[in-house]
């Protein structure tokens, strides 16, 4: 089992917008991005997922490569959504997967069984965070493919040029001969890449203008004092939060906290804490984290890792001329705490999401 967390506060990691992807070029798994489709680690086929409530296939948001100090294995997360308003607020109609990647045996030095077994905590996420890895000569397609029957060699090259070819139609699967594959339009966003910058950089010195107005106007709106509401938010070390019996008119004391925390960075468009607490949007359900699964390969609880900002929204645009868009208040990712995984395994395994409805969405437009 992994080790517990260390007492006292989790370092919080924040992604914000970087350079956008250059038209043509190819993002390698170990980059951190948002939009177009997922790059797939080597040895892993990930079929395109559907909405698990419309059937509908999803839509790319990001890609977060996270490998885990302690463990032999790269590490990538994608996360997809569904485009269906209907669906939006919906946690089931939302997929995450996680791939995993040993890079060679030599370096293994453990078993599986023992690999899964070291303790595992975040690496320094701003590690190389310039280092984007832009694949100049790509080793692999793209796009995601499934074959009904296991091509050739030949047919597998066929199938990589074709794929490098139509990737900017954004088809996930092509018919190649030596292979049955079908063929599916899907819809994506212009890509981008994410940078990373650690939240405890930021002070309240860095607000921007724009922030502290929709906080004035809240203040004022709301009749509350945002600063004394929220002065102990998130600053409690881990230990649990004390609630004044007072309530704000706007009914969520948790969301002027939200308001309050992000204002140290307004652009975030990720904030990552392995094994941390996430930034409520609006007060989780009584026993929230107990409820939360455990992960159905291994059994092992899931952790909080990472989660999706209001932020994000505003910077998706369609990269076709079909209008495409997302809407949420914020996404809570967890993930197995083993990180759990086989060298042998050819598909992502699936983590779980959690969407939290904005109670008040015109504050981040």
């Amino acid at each position: 089992m992994a080790s517990a967390p260390s007492p006292g506060p989790r370092p919080v990691l924040l992604g914000i917008r970087d350079a956008a992807v250059e038209e043509g070029s190819r993002c390698s798994w170990d980059t951190s991005k948002a939009g177009a489709t997922p790059d797939c680690v080597p040895g892993i086929t990930m079929q395109y997922p559907h909405c698990t409530l419309c059937c509908d296939p999803l839509i790319h948001l990001v890609q977060v490569y996270c490998p885990l100090e302690g463990s032999p294995y790269h590490r990538t997360i994608n996360v997809l959504a569904c485009l269906r308003p209907e669906c939006w607020g919906r946690s089931d109609s939302w997929k995450v997967l996680r791939s995993q990647y040993r890079e060679t045996e030599e370096k293994q030095g453990t078993t599986s069984e023992t690999a899964e077994e070291v303790s595992v905590t975040t690496r320094d996420w701003c590690d190389e965070a310039d280092d984007w890895g832009v694949a100049e000569e790509p080793d692999a397609p793209g796009l995601s493919l499934r074959l009904d029957e296991p091509p050739s060699t030949a047919a597998d090259a066929e199938i990589a040029a074709q794929a490098t070819r139509l990737e900017g139609l954004n088809l996930l699967e092509v018919p190649v001969g030596g292979g049955l594959v079908t063929l599916t339009p899907v819809p994506s966003f212009q890509p981008f890449y994410i940078g990373v910058v650690d939240e405890d950089d930021y002070t309240e010195q860095t607000r921007f203008a724009h922030e502290e107005k929709l906080l004035k106007e809240y203040q004022r709106r709301e009749g509350v004092d945002v600063e004394q509401l929220a002065s102990s938010s998130c600053e409690d070390g881990g230990r649990a939060e004390t609630y004044e019996k007072t309530k704000v008119r706007h009914g969520d004391r948790t969301f002027v906290k939200f308001l309050k925390r992000i204002s140290r960075c307004p652009q975030q468009i990720l904030r990552y804490s392995w094994s941390g607490l996430p930034l409520f949007l609006s007060s989780p359900a009584v026993g929230f984290q107990s409820a939360v699964p455990a992960c159905r390969i291994c059994g092992s609880r899931r952790v909080f890792e990472f989660q999706l900002m209001p932020a994000l929204i505003n910077l998706l645009k369609s990269a076709s001329s079909e209008e495409v868009s997302v809407e949420f208040g914020t996404v809570l990712i967890y993930t197995c705490e083993r990180s759990c995984w086989e060298p042998s395994n050819q598909t992502p395994r699936e983590e779980r999401a959690f969407v939290q409805g904005d109670p008040d969405q015109h504050f981040f437009r």
